[in-house]
């Protein structure tokens, strides 16, 4: 009986685990080409054990769509000069 008892508890934690891994990677599918005026937040989350990559997630604005996030591909040259472009302007103090 504890036997069972032990092996449904790691069956248990094994799957806890395994939805956690959907949590912390948020970047499965890059978002599309953006502008920088409607650039709001930018965020930048280092790579995880279960990403491959460094997440870039933008938060943009448009008065159409209104707010709504993005995930970009790091290795792009677009997104290289997004990064340059946003740590510059905030240090201006926009």
């Amino acid at each position: 009986m504890k036997l069972l008892t032990a092996a449904l508890l790691l069956l248990f934690i094994a799957m806890c685990l395994a939805s956690a891994d959907g949590v912390k990677c948020k970047c499965s599918r890059k978002g599309p080409k953006i502008r920088f005026s409607n650039v709001r937040k930018l965020e930048v989350k280092p790579r995880y054990p279960f990403c491959v990559e460094e997440m870039i997630i933008v938060t943009l604005w448009t008065r159409v769509r209104g707010e709504q996030q993005h995930c970009l591909n790091p290795k792009r040259q677009n997104t290289v000069r997004l990064l340059k472009w946003y740590r510059v302007w905030k240090e201006k103090g926009r």
